[in-house]
C-alpha cells in the first residue's frame, strides 16, 4: 500500500473522512488515513482511540466508512483497517 498522498484521490477521501470523524470521536474513538493504492482502488485507515478496541469497529469500518468512501469517491473499491 502507498502512504497517503497529496492527490485529489487522497483529498477527496480525506474530506470523506472529516465528515464522518464527527460520528466517531462522539464515542470516544478517531480514524487515520494511512493511505490510497491506485492500483487496487484500497484504502487503509487505522481506527484509533476507543475505536481500536471495540467490536463494533469493523460494522463502523464497512458499513460507515467503507460505503460513504465507494459512494463519494469512485476510485475506492475496498478499506481495510491496519495497526
Amino acid at each position: 500500500m502507498k502512504p497517503a498522498t497529496d492527490n485529489a484521490v487522497s483529498r477527496q477521501i480525506e474530506q470523506v473522512l472529516d465528515q464522518i470523524r464527527p460520528a466517531i470521536r462522539a464515542d470516544g474513538g478517531d480514524v487515520q488515513f494511512v493511505g490510497f493504492d491506485e492500483a487496487t482502488g484500497g484504502v487503509e485507515v487505522r481506527m484509533v482511540g476507543a475505536c481500536y478496541a471495540c467490536p463494533m469497529s469493523m460494522a463502523t469500518l464497512r458499513a460507515g466508512i467503507e460505503q460513504r468512501l465507494r459512494m463519494v469517491v469512485p476510485e475506492v473499491r475496498a478499506v481495510e483497517a491496519v495497526e
